[in-house]
């Protein structure tokens, strides 16, 4: 079992709401930190079937038999939105801690549930990061992808195979998010091209055909289900005309590569070099979320095609991207471009190095140093 960063820290007596994307590890976690809470599962056919009929009875079983300063966990608690009814009205009268698990926000702000009007706590699940792992294996987390079940199996493709025919079927479906789902079946293979790319929104319809607003909405519920992010482009005062479409990421690298068929990643291949920059931004976004600084993510890229990969907070961090085992000078040209522009506090050029050194002002760190350095607060704080 990994030990995970994720520890709901400042929770107190407060209720929470913990998303995060299906087995990222959540109900697992749970069960760690809180082995003798009340539960209620809402996979379970029976617990959707009595409570969906009757909420209420949330609100009288945990009056009859209430268990002191043991918060009440709610998993999937998306499948039913009415239960947050109850549950506020117990929070707010009772006193009752309560923990909201699930995988989307999306049918309860469709319900029209509250969310309990911001009386709950919110925390992420990602899944598994450099830190979590012992004996890290970079080829086994670029290849399989960091859920859990999927980074330690032999069969990484054929779990993620299911993994992707159970969330078209349990997210989409069964949630009634959108009507075609063939359609949007394609949208999905469709949308891991754009992997890492600016997205070109149009391009996309055309090729799933439907409309422009329609592969919105679909990136929205990849989005909202946690299946996916965006990373805004950075252009705070630009001196440089720059691109302003955003970048899209999967949530994990090994559901990127199912996607795109890439096959097995080898080092020093195309595909090693897009997946090691798309494992470093999930490390990236997982640690602006645990390390509770929340600082946003960007990137940038001028219309002459300079380009830095990720901007870290106010222009405080440029960190380029380059799976190469020796980085050179020709690597360094958009972090000159932008600090040209912008004062940084940090510049990195992330790489196979297999020691850190510095050129003109530029960090040069293995891969392993960086990661090291990010998660104990060395490059953002």
């Amino acid at each position: 079992m990994y030990k995970r960063i994720q520890t709901l820290k400042n929770l107190g007596r407060d209720s929470c709401f913990l998303w995060g994307a299906r087995q990222t590890g959540k109900s697992t976690l749970l069960g760690r930190l809180f082995p003798d809470s009340r539960k209620y599962d809402l996979l379970l056919s029976d617990e959707f079937a009595r409570l969906s009929t009757r909420p209420s009875l949330l609100r009288e079983e945990i009056l009859e038999s209430p268990l002191p300063h043991k918060p009440v966990i709610i998993d999937e608690a998306q499948k039913i939105p009415s239960l947050l009814d109850e549950a506020q009205w117990l929070i707010v009268n009772k006193g009752i801690q309560f923990i909201f698990c699930g995988s989307s926000a999306r049918k309860l702000k469709r319900g029209g549930a509250n969310l309990l009007g911001g009386r709950a706590l919110r925390y992420d699940l990602f899944p598994l990061v450099y830190p979590e792992i012992p004996d890290f294996d970079l080829l086994r987390a670029l290849n399989n992808g960091l859920i859990p079940r999927h980074y330690q199996s032999d069969h990484a493709p054929d779990l993620l195979r299911s993994y992707v025919g159970d969330y078209l079927k349990e997210e989409i479906y069964a949630e009634a998010a959108v009507r075609r789902i063939p359609a949007f079946s394609r949208f999905l293979e469709a949308s891991a091209f754009s992997n890492g790319e600016i997205v070109n929104f149009q391009n996309i319809a055309a090729e799933c055909g439907v409309s422009g607003p329609t592969v919105k909405q679909y990136f929205q519920i990849l989005e909202d289900t946690l299946l996916a992010r965006f990373i805004s482009s950075f252009r705070k005062k630009p001196k440089r005309r720059v691109v302003q479409a955003p970048k899209f990421y999967f949530f994990d690298v090994g559901l990127a590569n199912f996607l795109l068929n890439r096959g097995k990643i080898l080092p020093k291949s195309e595909s090693f070099g897009k997946a090691f920059e798309h494992f470093i931004c999930q490390e990236i976004s997982a640690h602006s979320h645990y390390s509770g600084l929340h600082y946003p993510i960007y990137y940038w890229r001028t219309s002459s095609q300079f380009e830095v990969d990720f901007i870290l907070g106010d222009h405080q961090v440029a960190v380029e991207i380059k799976a190469a085992e020796r980085a050179e000078e020709r690597h360094l040209k958009g972090i000159r471009a932008f600090r040209e522009e912008y004062k940084t506090q940090k510049a990195i050029l992330v790489s196979l190095d297999p020691r850190p050194r510095v050129i003109d002002g530029v960090s040069i760190l293995p891969w392993k140093e960086f990661l090291s350095r990010l998660w104990a607060e060395e490059i953002i704080y």
